[in-house]
């Protein structure tokens, strides 16, 4: 179950209550999806940008603690939250080099969910951390 709380523009954030956290950090992490915009209607390829506060972006493989990289569920529901999330699955990208974007260079037309969730170095997501989700249409374009 996951508490959800409005942030404006229709764009949902909730807290991830998970097994493993980032050390020592006061304030719950925090990601945002800055584009596409929720219900925005976008041209593929598609651009998606990440913002984070409170927790620093790192490669996965640097096996820092304290440090997260994002882990992008497009059009899938997140995997469960006490457990690694799995490499190669459908619908879920690793961005485990510490990008803060990302771009689908073939998305069907049609309505899409994108959920953004920051992961540990072992791919496990924070504890308490905060995700967002953003719906989009990626339109017909001339």
């Amino acid at each position: 179950m996951r508490p959800e709380t409005g942030t404006g523009e229709g764009r949902r954030v909730w807290a991830l209550a998970v097994a493993l956290g980032v050390a020592g950090c006061g304030r719950a992490p925090t990601v945002t999806i800055t584009a596409p915009t929720e219900g925005e209607t976008v041209a593929a390829p598609v651009r998606v940008t990440l913002g984070v506060v409170d927790v620093e972006l790192a490669p996965a493989a640097e096996n820092r603690p304290g440090t997260a990289h994002h882990h992008l569920f497009l059009d899938v529901e997140v995997t469960p939250l006490d457990a690694s999330i799995p490499a190669g699955a459908t619908g879920i990208t690793h961005l485990g080099k510490a990008q803060a974007e990302w771009q689908y260079d073939s998305l069907a037309r049609g309505p899409h969910r994108l959920i953004a969730v920051l992961a540990d170095p072992a791919h496990v997501p924070l504890k308490n951390a905060r995700a967002d989700t953003v719906n989009f249409v990626v339109g017909p374009w001339p």
